[in-house]
């Protein structure tokens, strides 16, 4: 990944909405921590979270397709301690994540996938 193309590779999160159970796909930036896949909703900054996090929250089964690789798994907010080198790997993969954050009040959710 060269960061001054301006292109990063993405997963694709399948997960469930909220209020009404349709299968819903994000693409999301490719976070990778300790072999272990990571979501970040930043929403570029914005004062909310975008939806996928709201969806997340109430059911956090996903399915993520990384190219060819598809896994089932669960999606975990991090907080505290557990969330602070997390965070530090997804923002050395994808710079703006840290312009994002200085943009709003809310902390960025920061999601650890794990295998079901």
């Amino acid at each position: 990944m060269d960061p001054t193309s301006g292109e990063y590779p993405v997963v694709i999160v399948t997960h469930r909405g909220r209020r009404t159970g349709a299968i819903r796909k994000s693409p999301l930036i490719r976070v990778v921590h300790d072999d272990t896949y990571v979501l970040v909703g930043s929403f570029g900054g914005a004062p909310r979270d975008p939806l996928w996090v709201d969806n997340l929250r109430a059911a956090p089964r996903i399915r993520l397709r990384d190219r060819d690789l598809v896994i089932d798994a669960v999606a975990t907010l991090l907080e505290g301690a557990d969330r602070a080198p997390v965070w530090e790997t997804a923002v050395r993969t994808f710079l703006p994540f840290a312009s994002y954050q200085t943009r709003t009040t809310r902390e960025l959710p920061v999601f650890r996938c794990t295998r079901s």
